[in-house]
C-alpha cells in the first residue's frame, strides 16, 4: 500500500445552503440529527485504512474546528491524525483561496514535508459510503497520474456536474464542466454497452459525472499546481491534465448525494426515514463516526411516531404526532405538536430551571417546540424557540422567498435559522 495523505476541502461560502451556512461552514452542517457532514469523508477514510487526514477550511470555520478537535483523536502508536489547515496570510499570499485547486496549492508544504506517494482529495459536503482502497487500486493498476471517481447520471443531472468521456480501458479523454448545450453533452456521452461490461446498468444514465473525488500522484500534483495558475480542478486543471497525461476513471455506482442546495439537503435527511433508506447510518461494518455526547435515552410520552428518526436526549410530549421526520439531539417537543416531512436539528444544551423561569419573565418561549405547534416540510436549525400554536406550513406554496427575521424559503422548504425565536401563534 502506498503512503497516502487525504485532503478534505472545506468548501466555499455555501451560499446555496444559506441560511444553514450563516454561522457555520458546509462541512459543519448537522445531518441525520446527530452527525455533521464532515463526519462522512473522515469516516470513509478511517474505514479505508487512511488515518492521515488534513481538512482545509476558510469560511465560518470555528464550529468545524471545534467538532474535529472534540471528535477525532488517534492513539499515539499508529501515526494517525485529523488536522485543520485554515486559510492564512503568509509572506507569499495575503488573499483568500480562489478555488479548489488554489486551496490545495497553498497547502503543498504540509503534504509534501513527508514522503507521501498519493494525495486523495475529497469534498466535505457529500453523502456517500466508499472504500477508497478500491479507487487507489484502480489508480495504480492503470499507472495513472490522476484518477477521478465517476458516477453514472442522467442528462438532467449531467448539466450541473463535471462530465467525462472515456476510452474502452477507462482512460479519460475529454472533460466538460457543467455542459449546457446538447452538442457538449453529446460529446461526453458514455456508451451504455461499456457500462454493461463494467457490471453497471445504464438505466437512462449515459453520462459519467465527476464526484469531486480525486487520487493524484503527489509529484504530479505538485508539478501541475506549480506550473499552472489554475484555481479550480473541474474548470481548469483536469482538462489541462487530460490533454497531456493519463487520467483514469474509477466507476462508482453506490448512493452519492452532493449536499449543495437546501432542497437536496432536506430530501437527503427525509430519505433517511424510509423503510429502506438509500443511505443507512446503521451500517454495522462501516459506521459513521461523530462526537460522543453521553446523552440520556429519549423519553416519549403518549406520542404517535411514524417513519422517523428520534435522536438521543429528546423529550416528546403527549399527543404529539411525528411523521417522516428527523428529530435531532436534545429536542423538546411539546404536547399535541404535529411535525411532518421536517428536520429539526435539536439543541446544543439543556435549559436549566433558572433559564425556564427567566423565559417566563421575559415572555420568551423555551427551547424546542411549544404545545400545539404545527411544522410541515421545514428545517429548524439548532437552538430555535418555537412558541405555542406556531404554524410553519407554507400554505401558499412559495418556492423561494426573501429572507425575513424569522425564516427563509428555499426550494419550497421553510428554513428557520439558528437561535431564532418564533413567538406564540405566528403563522409562516
Amino acid at each position: 500500500m502506498p503512503r497516502v495523505i487525504s485532503l478534505i476541502l472545506g468548501g466555499g461560502r455555501g451560499t446555496r445552503l444559506y441560511p444553514l451556512t450563516k454561522s457555520r461552514s458546509k462541512p459543519a452542517v448537522p445531518i441525520a440529527g446527530k452527525y455533521r457532514l464532515i463526519d462522512i469523508p473522515v469516516s470513509n477514510c478511517i474505514h479505508s485504512g487512511l488515518h492521515r487526514i488534513f481538512v482545509v477550511t476558510q469560511f465560518n470555520s470555528v464550529s468545524l474546528h471545534r467538532h474535529i478537535y472534540n471528535t477525532y483523536k488517534f492513539d499515539p502508536f499508529n501515526g494517525g491524525f485529523v488536522e485543520i489547515l485554515a486559510a492564512q496570510q503568509t509572506m507569499q499570499n495575503e488573499t483568500w483561496y480562489q478555488g479548489t485547486a488554489d486551496a490545495v496549492r497553498r497547502n503543498i508544504p504540509y503534504f509534501t514535508e513527508k514522503s507521501y506517494d498519493l494525495v486523495l482529495i475529497l469534498s466535505g459536503d457529500q453523502l456517500y459510503r466508499m472504500d477508497f482502497r478500491e479507487m487507489i487500486r484502480t489508480h495504480l493498476e492503470n499507472k495513472a497520474v490522476v484518477t477521478i471517481a465517476a458516477l453514472p447520471v442522467a442528462e438532467s443531472e449531467a448539466r450541473s456536474c463535471g462530465v467525462m468521456r472515456i476510452q474502452a480501458d477507462g482512460r479519460v479523454i475529454d472533460f466538460e464542466e457543467k455542459p449546457k448545450t446538447q452538442e457538449k453533452l453529446n460529446r461526453v456521452r458514455t456508451d451504455p454497452n461499456w457500462l454493461g461490461k463494467m457490471g453497471v446498468s445504464a438505466q437512462g444514465r449515459p453520462y459519467l459525472a465527476s464526484m469531486g473525488i480525486y487520487v493524484f500522484n503527489t509529484k504530479t500534483l505538485v508539478e501541475l499546481l506549480g506550473n499552472s495558475s489554475a484555481t479550480d480542478f473541474g474548470h481548469e486543471l483536469l482538462p489541462q491534465t487530460i490533454a497531456q497525461q493519463r487520467v483514469q476513471a474509477h466507476l462508482f455506482d453506490g448512493y452519492w448525494e452532493d449536499i449543495g442546495t437546501v432542497g437536496a439537503f432536506h430530501q437527503a435527511n427525509i430519505d433517511l426515514t424510509l423503510d429502506h433508506p438509500p443511505f443507512d447510518f446503521t451500517h454495522g461494518e462501516q459506521p459513521i463516526f461523530t462526537r460522543p455526547r453521553y446523552l440520556p435515552s429519549s423519553r416519549v410520552v403518549g406520542a404517535t411516531i411514524k417513519n422517523s428518526l428520534i435522536c438521543d436526549g429528546c423529550v416528546i410530549g403527549r399527543g404529539a404526532v411525528i411523521e417522516n421526520s428527523v428529530i435531532g439531539v436534545r429536542s423538546f417537543i411539546g404536547e399535541n405538536v404535529t411535525i411532518r416531512d421536517s428536520y429539526l436539528m435539536g439543541g446544543d444544551f439543556y435549559e436549566q430551571t433558572k433559564d425556564v423561569e427567566e423565559n417566563q419573565r421575559e415572555g420568551r418561549p423555551n427551547l424546542g417546540v411549544g404545545a400545539g405547534a404545527v411544522i410541515e416540510r421545514a428545517i429548524i436549525d439548532k437552538n430555535v424557540r418555537v412558541g405555542r400554536n406556531v404554524k410553519i406550513v407554507n400554505e401558499t406554496g412559495i418556492v423561494d422567498s426573501e429572507e425575513t427575521p424569522t425564516h427563509v424559503i428555499r426550494d419550497g422548504v421553510v428554513v428557520v435559522p439558528k437561535t431564532t425565536i418564533l413567538r406564540e401563534g405566528l403563522v409562516i
